[in-house]
């Protein structure tokens, strides 16, 4: 018997291993999916068994012996195996990373997979004692004694609910050796089964197309059939949610709900509980390890009912699940892009679906083009939800001409005015920048001297709250200067950040309160629902807020919302910038008039009748999205061909481009892979490394794969490999 086992190192194979000799583990315990402790090299690591053959490639004296088994049952169970070993191939990754990116990381370091509980039991002495009746004056004593007598011994938790303080007289007996003690994992079988689910009534009637999607999503259930709840913001798509999941747990199944933001997670998690008497995980990197841990293990033992998490959940041990919903499918934020492993949560959880034979939810009111694209060719079923819940009217949209308007702290003068008006009118009002901080630059009027940052081809940005200048993209940071360090000159912050608009705002309405919603006030958990919890009260009258308020936050109260500096994205050299740009006027113009009160949207633009705007407006995302996947169509980006991006990062000027060059010169000529580099990244100096990327592009997936499996021995192989950081981008998002 050979164990190939999955270790977490950059190596891209298995590593073969005899069993251990040790009697306690038996053949038939190891499994595929299991932990073991092996030695590799001086060390030991914990790695999964992926494989079981027998034999090896390696000569039978040369194999050595797994140290020790960690788990007594698999934590990968086969088709979260076949999950992982499918994800590795696809994203040309090593396995054993990828198998660790799927474990908590103290799971990773070898933690039981289940809790450790302490089990007491009586003694000979203590049975011995008891029949003698040695116990009469210590009735605490001869209570706990006779439980473990009858009981046959308990663990920890059962003896805290049935008899509560009972600590004192365990150490008593234990004292006197009339009982023992024994440490034992907690069984993987316990509450396994899934109990009924309870779901309270909704206090929502579902419109008719809600109604329709909820069936027609139930209708697929025990078999793939992946599904775009493409709904207008403030459709009531989390209403869909729900009822999905309550039909899923009275199937005696479980739910995994995928978010793009931690922020995110409490308030589904707060909507869910209130639904549903089930227990539920939560997995986000918020957490610390060991919630992480506790969380995997609820799940692993089949406790937890509905799983809610971000990108990595996608990967969480699932008991016997019933429906995979993905919001705010479009979000940047489920694709993984800065570590090596890059996958997209979203694309994996399609795929986990199909191997399930499971229905899988992607909602959105502005989905990807590839999506859009998807259910255009009849791989997706589309669900409309076209009205917004309680009837309430769409938004109106209108540009603010920064041509002819005269500014104020970035406020067009026609913005003022309206939010005077709507503040007047009890509404309540959002201003979104996407850019935080008190301004994006600090300038010398007399010399021109910029502040500069010394990792990056960036300046600083100016935070005046905390008196600093940081850079957002290394995170490094310096004492705000008074004086320009080149000729002493008096220094100033030019530009908008939410820093300096909240500033302005409270300068011109004192009387109404503002919150700020940004990366710099939420710091801690719990800081979002805060920052919700004052707006929702009406604490707050004006919300400031970067990309943050755009996600799944509802503000019925909301009247009016003033989108600034909306030209960012409408000449950037990435295809996509274009799709980011119109997802983000559009989700954040439906934050407005979500009650019964009609909304405005004002969008302050210097490029009114740029084409992009003017669809918009005319045709909303619907039209824009048909336009702009016909440009793709017409320019050969994707949907219609395939993407990787070979990146790579040096301490030298041209040490990534070097790299790049000498493995675009190993690729071997074909006629469908295009090799378009390599190229330094726009901003080509990042923390220090100077980075670039080399893009293959091919019409087919299957032959760009095919290129690549034979392509990556010869980059590893490169002696320019070892002097850069390298990674391997399948299906980027973001093109330098």
């Amino acid at each position: 018997m050979i164990l190939r086992v999955a270790l977490d190192t950059p190596l891209r194979q298995l590593f073969d291993y005899l069993p251990s000799a040790d009697a306690q583990w038996p053949p038939n315990q190891w499994q595929p999916g299991v932990r073991v402790r092996v030695p590799f090299g001086r060390r030991s690591l914990v790695g999964v068994v992926v494989e079981i053959t027998p034999q090896s490639s390696i000569a039978a004296d040369k194999l050595r012996r797994v140290l020790e088994a960690i788990d007594t049952a698999p934590v990968f169970d086969a088709a979260l195996l076949e999950l992982l070993r499918w994800t590795a191939d696809y994203y040309h990754h090593p396995i054993g990373e990828v198998m660790a990116a799927a474990l908590p990381k103290l799971a990773r370091d070898g933690a039981p997979a289940f809790a450790l509980l302490e089990r007491w039991c009586p003694s000979e002495n203590g049975a011995a004692a008891l029949a003698a009746g040695e116990l009469r004056r210590a009735p605490r004593q001869r209570e706990l004694l006779e439980r473990l007598a009858s009981s046959g011994g308990d663990t920890a938790p059962v003896l805290d609910q049935v008899l509560p303080g009972w600590r004192p007289a365990a150490r008593a007996l234990r004292q006197r050796a009339w009982v023992e003690v024994a440490t034992v994992p907690a069984s993987a079988g316990l509450d396994a089964t899934p109990s009924a689910a309870i779901a309270h009534d909704s206090p929502h009637e579902l419109v008719a197309e809600q109604a329709a999607a909820v069936r027609a999503i139930d209708a697929a259930a025990g078999r793939f059939e992946p599904f775009l709840l493409h709904g207008i913001t403030g459709s009531g798509k989390t209403e869909v949610y729900l009822r999905v999941v309550a039909a899923a747990l009275a199937r005696q199944q479980n739910a995994l709900l995928l978010v793009p933001e931690i922020a995110l997670t409490p308030q589904f998690v707060g909507r869910f509980a209130a639904r549903f008497d089930v227990p539920m995980a939560v997995l986000h990197s918020g957490l610390t390890d060991p919630q992480r841990l506790q969380a995997w293990r609820e799940l692993l033992a089949g406790r937890a009912r509905i799983l809610i998490g971000t990108r990595s959940a996608v990967f969480a041990p699932l008991m016997t699940p019933g429906v995979i919903i993905i919001d705010e499918e479009h979000d940047a934020s489920f694709k993984q892009q800065d570590s090596s492993f890059r996958y997209s949560a979203r694309d994996v959880a399609v795929v986990r679906a199909q191997a399930l034979a499971i229905p899988i939810v992607l909602g959105s009111a502005t989905p990807a083009l590839e999506t859009l694209h998807n259910a255009a060719l009849g791989r997706y079923q589309r669900l409309l939800l076209p009205r917004r819940a309680g009837q309430a009217p769409p938004p109106t949209l209108r540009l603010v001409d920064l041509r002819v308007e005269s500014l104020h702290a970035g406020l067009a003068t026609t913005s003022i005015a309206s939010i005077e008006q709507h503040l007047a009118a009890a509404g309540q009002v959002l201003v979104y920048l996407n850019r935080r901080g008190y301004a994006p630059t600090l300038l010398c009027t007399a010399c021109g001297w910029i502040a500069p940052c010394a990792n990056c081809d960036a300046r600083y940005t100016v935070h005046r709250g905390s008196d600093r200048l940081q850079c957002h993209h290394c995170g490094a940071e310096r004492p705000l200067p008074r004086q320009c360090p080149q000729c002493g000159y008096e220094v100033k912050p030019v530009g908008q950040g939410t820093e300096r608009v909240d500033e302005a705002l409270a300068e011109m309405f004192p009387q109404a309160p503002i919150a700020r919603l940004d990366r710099d006030v939420v710091r801690h958990a719990g800081d979002v629902e805060a920052v919700v919890a004052r707006i929702d009260s009406g604490a707050a009258r004006i919300l400031v807020g970067t990309q943050m308020v755009t996600k799944g936050h509802d503000f019925p109260n909301v009247t009016l919302v003033v989108v600034l500096n909306a030209d960012q994205g409408l000449f950037s050299t990435d295809f996509r910038a274009a799709e980011r740009l119109a997802q983000t006027i559009v989700q954040v113009a439906g934050r407005a008039g979500r009650a019964q009160r009609p909304g405005e949207v004002l969008i302050q633009t210097s490029y009114p009748d740029h084409p992009l705007l003017q669809q918009l407006l005319a045709s909303g995302y619907d039209g824009f999205s048909a336009a702009a996947l016909a440009e793709r169509q017409a320019a050969g980006w994707p949907p219609f061909s395939r993407l990787a991006a070979l990146r790579a990062s040096g301490t030298e000027p041209m040490t990534a481009v070097r790299f790049l060059a000498a493995a675009r010169q190993a690729a071997q000529p074909s006629e469908r892979v295009r090799l378009l580099g390599p190229a330094p990244a726009a901003m080509a100096k990042r923390a220090g490394r100077y980075h670039a990327q080399l893009l293959l592009e091919c019409v087919d997936r299957p032959a760009l794969h095919r290129f690549i499996d034979d392509w990556l021995p010869q980059v590893e192989s490169l002696p320019e490999s070892r002097a850069v950081r390298w990674a391997l981008d399948i299906d980027p998002l973001d093109l330098f």
